[in-house]
C-alpha cells in the first residue's frame, strides 16, 4: 500500500502553539514574519568569504527550522547589543529580546524578531558593535521555553570571533573547525579569578580523527620531512604565527619567541619555487606531517593481533566461539596490512590455555595445538609459529578458524583462565606490541586476575553501591595495563554472556591502554539480531585503520595549563598522554587551568599527535585553534559551547561515580545551579519587570536540560541497576565522540506517521531525508503514533497502542497491532507499501556509521492502549520494552526523578534562596 494514498491521524498542533504568546509576550511573535536585516560595513569588514559561506548556512538552518516549527520560536538573533537596547527604549538586559546568541561568524547579517511596532526602523539605526566583534548574550527565560527548542543540539557552536588579520592566510581552514576540537568557552577569561567567578568549565573535547579508515581522511599531508617547531615552548608552527624581520623569522604565537625560518621553507620541490603562504600548515589548522626519522625510537613496527577467545562450556554453548571465528574469517582481507607485514596469534582460553603452532603456506597445513595447565608461569612452547604472518601463513589460519568451533564442540570446563591468557598473549607480542583483542562469555574464576560475582541485592541503589559494585575487584586489571603501555599493547574486550561478567573490573583493561570494551548482555547465537550486532561490531572494529606507539600532548598560550586528562589512555607523565594504538572511534577531553594573567587578545591551544601508520610510516597530525580572550562575564556566558560543557561535566561525573553515585548526580545539579545562580546575580539586571523569570543566556538554553537528563542516564540514575549494564554507559560516555555523547544523553526522537512526504526517500544529492525531531517526552506522543527513538547505541520504534489499521498494514504487513512481534525485531520487508519502505530507509540512515563501530538494533514496542487484553502473552515483555523504551524520554518524570519542569522550578527555588 501507498502512504500517500493514505491519511493516517495527524498529531495536534499543540507542539509549538503552546509555547506562544500565553506564556512570553515576544514568543508569541510568529517566525515567518522575520526580515533578513542588512550587513553594515562595520559587520562585513570581518566577514571573509568562508564566514560568509558559514553565515549562509547558519541562516538557511534558520529559516528551515522555522518553517518546520510554525509558530514555534526559535533562533530569532537581535541584531543590536541588548545593553544599548536600554537606550534605544526597547528593553533592557532583563528583558527577553530574544533567543539566540548565535551572531554568525565574523559578526555579519543577523536575524531579529520583530516583537513590536517600529522594532525594525530601531534596529537599522543602532550601532552594532564597538571594537572587537564578540558573541553578543541574548537572554532567555528557561521557564517560558517549554518544552525547549530541541533543534538548538543540532546547532554549530558560538562561533570564535578571529578577524582576518590574525592569519597568516585568511582562508576558512585557518582555524580548527569543531568536528576535531571544541572549547568549552569560546571567549576565555583574562584571569582566573574571573573564570572562577563564572562558575563556567574551560576545557577542550578533542577527537583528533574523524573516519575509521585513513583513506577517508582529507587532512592535508605535508610529505617533504620539513617540521618547523618554536625553539623555546616547542609547538608547530601554523596560521597564526607573524613573519618578522621581512620574513626570515617567524614570531611563535605561543611563546612569542621569534624563530628563524628554515631555507627549506622556502626551497624549490621538484624544480618549482615555493610560496610559503600556500604551504599547509599556513592555511590549515589540521595538518598532518610525514615525521622525520628523529620522530621514531625505532622502526615502525608491523601491526599485531593476538585474539585470546573463550572456548568454555558458556562461550560454546551461546555460540559465540562459532560466531567469532566466522566473523574473524570473514574478516582477514579487511583486517590492516598495507606494509604486508600484519601478525596474527590464535590462543584459546578454557581452565588451561590452548596455544596453536601455525605453519607456512608453504611448509604444510599441519596446524598443532599445544595445552598448557601451568597457569601461574604459562610456557610458551613454539613462539615463532605461533605468532605468524597474516600473508604467509593466510591459508592455515584460515583452516584453523574453520576448525575452532568442532575442536571444543564438546567442551565442558566450565572455568575461564582470562589472567593467564593475557599474560601469556603479552609474552607473545610483547617484542613488537599490538592489540590483544578478548572475546569472552564468561567471569575471569582461575589464576591471577581471579573474579567472583558479586551480590547487588542490599548494595544496590545504597550509598555503598559505587564502592562495592563499581570497583575494581583484583588489582591485576589495573597493574597489568602498566606493562601493557611499557610494551606498547592495547587490550580491547568484546563480551558477550547471559550471566554477570563483571565489566567494572575488566574495562580497566581497555580504559587504561586505549582500548575499547563492547558489552553484549544476554547475548545468544541463536537470536539472529544478536549476531548481527556482534559480528557487525567486531568486523568494523578489526577493520579500522591501526596506528601504533601513540602519544598525544597538548600545549596552551602563555598562562594556559592542561591540568587533567578525561578518556581511554595512559598518563605517561604531567601532559603526555600514550596509546599503545590509536583508536579511531574515541574522544577525549582536557580541562585547562589559568596560571597567569593573559595579557594579549587572543589564547592559541594546539593539540599534536605521534603515532606509526599501519603503512610503516611515522607521522604527525597538528591541531591549532585560537580563541579570543575577555574580561567581561557577559562575553565569557555568550560564548559558552552548551554540547562541549556537557562532555566536561560527564567526565568530572564519571569520575566521582566510581567512588560516590549519589555524589555524582548532586554534582551536576549543582553544577547547573552554580551557573544559573552566577548568571542570575552577575549579569541579570535586577527589578525585572514580570515575576521572578528564570535567567540564562541563550547559547546554553539547553545545557540545563542535557545535565538533568545526564542524573537519568543509566550510568548515575537511582533505582536498582544492573552493576554491569551501570559500568557498560559509564564505559559509553567516557569514550564516546560528542555527537554520539549528546544523543545517548537526550534521545533524537522523530515522527513518522504525519512525516512530510519527502522525508525517507532520496534527495537530489541521493541522502536519505530524515524527518524532523521532536521532543523526548511522552507528552508528545500520540496513542495512534509512530515514532522512532534514536539513542546511540539503540533504535526503538514506538507504535501507539491506539494505532490505525491501516498504519499498522503499512509498516508491519497486518492490520491486527497485537499480531506485531515486538522485541528485537527487523522491520519487514513490504513490497507494495511505500510507506513501510520510508521507514526502513530511516532506519538504515540512523544505523550509517564510518566514524564509530556502534551497530544499533532495533526494538519493537507497543503503547498501551485501553483496549488491549490484561492476560495478553506478551504483557510481561511488553511492559519491560516500554519501561526502557520511556527512559530515554528524559523530559518526562522517571521512576522517581523530576520532570524537567520541576527541575527548573526547583533550580529556580534554590538559586533564590
Amino acid at each position: 500500500m501507498s502512504h500517500r494514498k493514505r491519511v493516517y491521524p495527524q498529531q495536534q498542533p499543540n507542539y509549538g502553539q503552546g509555547v506562544g504568546a500565553s506564556n512570553s509576550p515576544i514568543l508569541g511573535s510568529n517566525l515567518a514574519s522575520q526580515v533578513e536585516t542588512p550587513v553594515t560595513h562595520q559587520q562585513a569588514q570581518f566577514l571573509t568569504p568562508a564566514q560568509q559561506q558559514l553565515q549562509q548556512q547558519l541562516h538557511q538552518q534558520v529559516d528551515q527550522a522555522s518553517q518546520a516549527m510554525g509558530g514555534m520560536q526559535l533562533h530569532n538573533v537581535p541584531i543590536l547589543d541588548p545593553n544599548l537596547a536600554q537606550t534605544a527604549g526597547i528593553g533592557g538586559v532583563g528583558q527577553q529580546v530574544g533567543d539566540s546568541q548565535y551572531p554568525n561568524v565574523g559578526g555579519g547579517t543577523l536575524y531579529g524578531p520583530q516583537a513590536g511596532a517600529g522594532y525594525g526602523q530601531q534596529q537599522q539605526q543602532q550601532p552594532v558593535s564597538v571594537g572587537r566583534p564578540m558573541n553578543q548574550l541574548y537572554p532567555i527565560d528557561l521557564l517560558t521555553e517549554l518544552p525547549p527548542p530541541v533543534s538548538d543540539l543540532d546547532l554549530p557552536p558560538p562561533p570564535l570571533m578571529v578577524p582576518p588579520e590574525k592569519f597568516v592566510v585568511p582562508v576558512e581552514t585557518a582555524n580548527a573547525p569543531p568536528d576535531f576540537v571544541r572549547s568549552t568557552l569560546n571567549s576565555v577569561p583574562k584571569s582566573n579569578s574571573l573564570l572562577k567567578k563564572s562558575k563556567l568549565p574551560f576545557g577542550l573535547v578533542i577527537r583528533p580523527y574523524l573516519t575509521l579508515q585513513d583513506s577517508d581522511s582529507n587532512v592535508p599531508l605535508n610529505t617533504d620531512g620539513l617540521v618547523v617547531r618554536c625553539r623555546r615552548c616547542r609547538s608547530y608552527i601554523n596560521p597564526f604565527v607573524t613573519f618578522v624581520d621581512g620574513g626570515r623569522r617567524w614570531r611563535c604565537n605561543f611563546c612569542n619567541l621569534a624563530n628563524d625560518v628554515p631555507m627549506a621553507f622556502d626551497a624549490s620541490q621538484q624544480g618549482l619555487p615555493v610560496n610559503r603562504y600556500e604551504r599547509n600548515e599556513m592555511q590549515h589548522a589540521v595538518v598532518e606531517y610525514l615525521a622525520p626519522k628523529e620522530y621514531a625510537a625505532r622502526q615502525p613496527p608491523p601491526s599485531s593481533y593476538a585474539f585470546v577467545l573463550d572456548v568454555s562450556q558458556s562461550a560454546i554453548k551461546n555460540g559465540l566461539l562459532a560466531t567469532a571465528a566466522r566473523t574473524l574469517l570473514e574478516t582477514l582481507d579487511s583486517i590492516p596490512n598495507h606494509d604486508q607485514r600484519t601478525r596474527i596469534t590464535i590462543l584459546a582460553v578454557d581452565s588451561s590455555i590452548h596455544y596453536f603452532a601455525i605453519p607456512l603456506d608453504e611448509d604444510g597445513d599441519q596446524i598443532k595445538m599445544m595445552d598448557v595447565v601451568d597457569l601461574d608461569e604459562p610456557f610458551l612452547p613454539m613462539p615463532s609459529s605461533m605468532y605468524v604472518s597474516l600473508q604467509d601463513c593466510r591459508s592455515n589460519i584460515e583452516k584453523l578458524l574453520n576448525q575452532l568451533p568442532e575442536i571444543f564442540q564438546y567442551n565442558i570446563m566450565s572455568k575461564l583462565a582470562l589472567g593467564p591468557a593475557l599474560k601469556a598473549a603479552f609474552n607473545l607480542i610483547k617484542a613488537v606490541g599490538g592489540k590483544i583483542v578478548v572475546v569472552a562469555s564468561t567471569i575471569p574464576s582461575l589464576g591471577v586476575g581471579k573474579l567472583q560475582k558479586r551480590s547487588e541485592a542490599g548494595v544496590a541503589n545504597t550509598p555503598k553501591e559505587a564502592s562495592q559494585l563499581l570497583s575494581c575487584q583484583d588489582a591485576f586489571y589495573k597493574n597489568f595495563t602498566i606493562d601493557c603501555n611499557k610494551n606498547q599493547i592495547t587490550i580491547d574486550m568484546f563480551l558477550a554472556t547471559e550471566d554477570y561478567i563483571d565489566v567494572a573490573s575488566l574495562s580497566n583493561l581497555a580504559r587504561f591502554t586505549a582500548g575499547q570494551t563492547h558489552f553484549y548482555p544476554g547475548w545468544s547465537a541463536s537470536k539472529l539480531t544478536d549476531v548481527t550486532k556482534f559480528t557487525k561490531e567486531f568486523s568494523k572494529h578489526l577493520s579500522m585503520d591501526l596506528s601504533m606507539e601513540a602519544v598525544m600532548r597538548a600545549r596552551g598560550s602563555s598562562g594556559l595549563r592542561m591540568t587533567r586528562f578525561y578518556g581511554h589512555f595512559f598518563n605517561r607523565s604531567s601532559d603526555l598522554c600514550a596509546f599503545p594504538t590509536f583508536p579511531r572511534d574515541q574522544s577525549y577531553v582536557f580541562e585547562i587551568s589559568i596560571d597567569e594573567q593573559l595579557v594579549r587578545d587572543y589564547a592559541y591551544l594546539q593539540i599534536a599527535v605521534l603515532l606509526s601508520l599501519n603503512t610503516g610510516q611515522r607521522r604527525i597530525r597538528v591541531i591549532t585553534i585560537a580563541i579570543p580572550t575577555t574580561d567581561s562575564l557577559a562575553e565569557t556566558y555568550a560564548s559558552a559551547d552548551q554540547l562541549a560543557m556537557t562532555a566536561f561535566f560527564s567526565q568530572k561525573a564519571i569520575e566521582k561515580a566510581y567512588s560516590n553515585l549519589e555524589e555524582a548526580r548532586e554534582y551536576l545539579n549543582r553544577s547547573v545551579q552554580e551557573i544559573l545562580g552566577t548568571y542570575k546575580k552577575e549579569i541579570v539586571v535586577s527589578n525585572t519587570a514580570g515575576g521572578a523569570p528564570l535567567r540564562l543566556s541563550a547559547n546554553l538554553r539547553m545545557f540545563p536540560l542535557l545535565m538533568h537528563s545526564l542524573t537519568k542516564h543509566m550510568a548515575f540514575r537511582s533505582g536498582l541497576v544492573p552493576s554491569d549494564h551501570r559500568a557498560a554507559s559509564l564505559n559509553f560516555l567516557e569514550s564516546s565522540p560528542l555527537p554520539y555523547l549528546i544523543k545517548n544523553i537526550y534521545a533524537k526522537v522523530y515522527s513518522l506517521h504525519d512525516m512530510p512526504d519527502e522525508a525517507g526517500l532520496p534527495s537530489e544529492y541521493g541522502e536519505i531525508a530524515l524527518p524532523e525531531r521532536i521532543n523526548a517526552t511522552s507528552s508528545l506522543l500520540e496513542r495512534y503514533g509512530l515514532y522512532l527513538i534514536d539513542n546511540s547505541t539503540e533504535l526503538f520504534l514506538w507504535v501507539g497502542g491506539d494505532a490505525v489499521n491501516e498504519l499498522t498494514m503499512d509498516v508491519f504487513g497486518t492490520p491486527d497491532i497485537l499480531e506485531i512481534p515486538i522485541g528485537k525485531q527487523e522491520l519487514p520487508l513490504l513490497e507494495n507499501s511505500e510507506f513501510n519502505s520510508r521507514v526502513r530507509n530511516i532506519i538504515s540512515k540512523l544505523r550509517e556509521h564510518d566514524d564509530v563501530i556502534t551497530y544499533q538494533p532495533l526494538y519493537i514496542v507497543r503503547g498501551a492502549s485501553l483496549s488491549e487484553p490484561v492476560n495478553h502473552p506478551s504483557a510481561r515483555e511488553v511492559a519491560t520494552l516500554r519501561l526502557w523504551a520511556t527512559s530515554t524520554l528524559v523530559e518526562d518524570k522517571i521512576l522517581n526523578s523530576q520532570s524537567y519542569r520541576e527541575f527548573l522550578q526547583n533550580m529556580k527555588t534554590r538559586i533564590s534562596k
